[in-house]
């Protein structure tokens, strides 16, 4: 039995690649509905995941107030605007894609994600960005054993895994709690949220002889229906330590997407 390859397939979108979104989508801001619409399309200004971009007549109770400035995104030219939902209103919050910006989605509006207090695809929540239509994210039950260190220290030995495969990011490898090694580890406040798999409802760092290893292993308690078969379990970043599957050493990945140069970002 062979070490698996730490490639992994990539992201294959191109920035200004354009689809509709065959779902009701709506976004609120201190519990107003700001848009309702099923005529919203998709946008990719980076391959990773798109932007949603909604029709102006679909604002609800909801409208833009120009900041009179044209910013370049991802996708193209875009103006800024302010968002006024009653009597607040957010600075800043959205721009309409303008000339030299994607056909279909001239004249949309395309709204910062943290300028809305929340954003439903039906009557389901969507956390941190859009779901790409494009990613997959399949977890299934491994009998490679995954032996994990740091320094030479060993913090976990499990005979089996759950092995967490995700569009454009290195396999993650899902370890029984009873296999790791937690005197060894201190656990934190850190939490992250994906739009795949949930909110974390746990880190932890390890203090080693070269010094302090933040965040690099987390739990799902109750990860999303898709990926139910990682609840419980636990997981290390494979950037940040020695893993060793079915007794061979990967190599630590690079420049993974989301995943910052250091332990303690964004996105596990």
């Amino acid at each position: 039995m062979g070490v698996e390859s730490v490639l992994h397939p990539g992201l294959i979108v191109p920035v200004g690649h354009v689809e509709p979104v065959p779902r009701r989508l709506r976004g609120f801001v201190d519990g107003h509905v700001v848009f309702d619409t099923r005529r919203a399309l998709y946008v990719w200004e980076w391959p990773a995941y798109p932007q949603y971009c909604v029709p102006r007549d679909d604002l609800v109770e909801a409208s833009l107030i120009d900041d009179d400035r044209t910013e370049r995104l991802g996708a193209g030219p875009a103006r800024r605007h302010s968002l006024r939902v009653r009597d607040g209103v957010r600075e800043g919050a959205a721009w309409v894609w303008q000339d030299g910006a994607p056909e279909a989605v001239r004249g949309t509006v395309r709204f910062r994600w943290d300028a809305l207090d929340e954003w439903l695809e039906e009557d389901e929540p969507v956390h941190v960005h859009p779901r790409s239509p494009y990613a997959r994210v399949d977890a299934l039950r491994s009998s490679s054993r995954v032996r994990v260190e740091i320094d030479g220290v060993v913090l976990a030995d499990a005979p089996h895994c759950v092995k967490l495969f995700e569009t454009g990011l290195p396999t993650r490898y899902y370890l029984d709690r009873a296999h790791i090694n937690w005197p060894l580890l201190r656990r934190t406040d850190h939490v992250t949220r994906c739009p795949y798999k949930g909110t974390t409802s746990g880190y932890w760092s390890f203090d080693g002889g070269t010094g302090p290893h933040e965040n690099i292993l987390w739990t799902y308690g109750f990860p999303t229906v898709q990926v139910a078969s990682v609840a419980g379990l636990a997981a290390f970043y494979n950037e940040y330590v020695d893993l060793y599957v079915d007794g061979a050493l990967l190599p630590r990945p690079t420049g993974t997407p989301g995943v910052p140069a250091r332990p303690g970002g964004r996105r596990e």
